[in-house]
């Protein structure tokens, strides 16, 4: 039985930990066979749930799609990811899902998937994210129609990420996966004139309001680890920001509260 949410005001009956393994921008090409089967091999034993946050290859091509997919075939625990930006730059984005969904990858494009772990059940909310930028100076509904559709997908992509959150309000654990940043913190290190290309803050509004446990995403490879959106955590989890292979969180039921182990 699930337990209680707490969004009814009850704890959970007993204390629970799930550890999560998330990595994003691994720009799988050709050549990366043997590092990425090596990489999440290594998985077996130490994570509980894999979540890959988007730019899982280098042009969007199947082939490189194909890559990661045998790397992932063989995994014991459930895997989720979302697309990023160069997973849709060859215009093949569907055949890309494709090929990791028959590997067993939840590819969840504006979709939301709960997973029986450790006991218990862990929500993921998943979109790509869009940009727009920050702190006001964000892109606006106004003028061309190609840049109002810039601003209508993102509006798009957020709606989508409320829908899932609120889908998944019942499970004791509550992940946001994206790609693009839904705030500045984590872009810290990268140039501001290029904070705008690299997320929106509109994304943002969604997590504020239902409060996810751990929020993830990549795309800002000179960013920064850890940031704070009004006390919901959220890590970037580029693989040039975190320096390894996956980063582990570990999420205790009990307190809601994520752990960086490594």
């Amino acid at each position: 039985m699930t337990p209680p949410s707490r969004l009814l005001g009850a704890e959970p009956k007993s204390r629970a930990t799930i550890r999560v393994a998330a990595a994003g921008d691994i720009h799988c090409d050709e050549s990366s066979g043997p590092a990425a089967r090596e990489a999440f091999a290594a998985l077996e034993g130490s994570a509980d749930l894999v979540l890959l946050a988007g730019d899982l290859t280098t042009h969007g091509e199947p082939r490189q799609a194909a890559v990661l997919a045998d790397a992932c075939r063989e995994l014991s625990m459930p895997a989720a990811a979302v697309l990023g930006n160069h997973d849709h730059h060859a215009g093949r984005g569907d055949e890309v899902a494709a090929i990791l969904a028959e590997a067993g990858v939840d590819v969840l494009d504006r979709r939301h998937a709960t997973y029986s772990v450790a006991g218990c059940h862990v929500g993921v909310a998943g979109i790509k994210g869009f940009v727009g930028g920050f702190h006001g100076l964000g892109l606006p509904d106004f003028g061309e129609p190609s840049l109002r559709a810039i601003y209508a997908e993102t509006g798009a992509e957020a709606e989508a990420l409320a829908e899932g959150l609120t889908k998944i309000a019942l499970c004791p654990f509550r992940i946001a996966l994206l790609h693009y940043a839904p705030l500045s913190d984590t872009l810290r290190g990268e140039p501001t004139e290029i904070w705008a290309f690299l997320g929106s803050d509109r994304l943002a509004a969604p997590l504020l309001e239902h409060r996810p446990d751990l929020v993830l995403h990549g795309h800002a490879h000179a960013g920064t680890f850890e940031a704070s959106l009004d006390g919901v955590p959220v890590h970037n989890v580029s693989v040039p920001v975190i320096g390894r292979d996956f980063w582990i969180f570990e999420l205790e039921s009990a307190e809601h509260v994520p752990g960086a182990l490594h």
